[in-house]
């Protein structure tokens, strides 16, 4: 493929503001980590129904209500999880996600149960799937941020920057691993990957994460190691499963939002599966 000089640009200067943006809004404060995921979880969510709906043309009759409320309870879980750091006033975020949780689900209940004359069970469950697959994701995530606020060292945040960083590393090196040395296709969905890149990117990006959280931060060992191991193993699956989702819609990526870089899930699938895993890890043995 010929060198395109105006795409390289596109692609460099999108990348640079999404690195900014995503450093700003996990390092500013707390309510900017709120924010930065609450976008995205919107973001994930409105390339998740387009894809469905690519998928099975069903999905495509919803009524925007449907789509409007499945991803607000999912954006309430995200705030329940909050877990009473963060208020309006002298209200906790928590208690507001948790009621309103409730109050959507009864309205959603009603809305597709109640009033519609035929009910589709397939489309509620895709929606349900959804809400596992990214509102359970994100709002995991939220509530590692807010584990361990801590004094001296912020735990909760710390524990989040190990696994995004393990996700970049395992990304990074499998991929420069793969274009040395790859020859032994890893999977039909994503024909680029290979088992010397999975393989060699996931040993470097547990050596790296696992040294620098254990030495560098006193981190227990069973964290240190399992934060990226859990990263590069979920996040490939979690890469598949993305990229087979688009091949069932058949495109290439799942949205725009990032020019020259794909959409949303293009940019999250690997942290959206490795988040609750490594939330019960620091749960279990934090």
């Amino acid at each position: 493929m010929a060198f395109n000089l105006q795409t390289f640009k596109t692609r460099t200067l999108t990348a640079i503001i999404f690195v900014v943006v995503m450093l700003v809004g996990l390092l500013f404060n707390q309510w900017s980590f709120l924010i930065l995921f609450s976008v995205i979880h919107f973001g994930c969510w409105i390339e998740y129904q387009k894809l469905v709906g690519l998928i099975d043309k069903d999905y495509q009759q919803v009524s925007s209500m449907h789509r409007n409320i499945i991803m607000l309870i999912g954006w309430c879980f995200i705030l329940f999880m909050s877990n009473h750091v963060l208020k309006l006033g002298n209200i906790a975020l928590k208690g507001i996600g948790w009621y309103g949780i409730m109050v959507l689900t009864i309205i959603f209940c009603l809305v597709e149960i109640l009033l519609k004359k035929n009910l589709n069970i397939k489309t509620i469950a895709y929606s349900a799937f959804g809400l596992v697959y990214i509102s359970l994701s994100w709002g995991l995530l939220i509530g590692l941020r807010f584990l361990y606020p801590g004094f001296l060292v912020d735990y909760g945040l710390l524990y989040v920057l190990f696994l995004i960083a393990s996700i970049w590393i395992n990304d990074t090196m499998q991929y420069i691993v793969g274009s040395l040395i790859g020859k032994t296709p890893f999977s039909k969905v994503s024909p680029k990957k290979t088992w010397e890149g999975t393989i060699g990117g996931s040993i470097l990006c547990v050596a790296v994460i696992a040294l620098t959280a254990y030495f560098g931060f006193k981190c227990k060992g069973v964290i240190a190691i399992g934060i990226p191991l859990i990263a590069a193993v979920m996040g490939t699956l979690g890469d598949l499963f993305e990229s087979k989702l688009k091949r069932m819609a058949n495109v290439k990526d799942s949205g725009q939002f990032m020019p020259g870089h794909g959409g949303f899930l293009d940019r999250f699938d690997s942290l959206l599966l490795a988040s609750p895993f490594v939330w019960l890890l620091i749960k279990l043995f934090a």
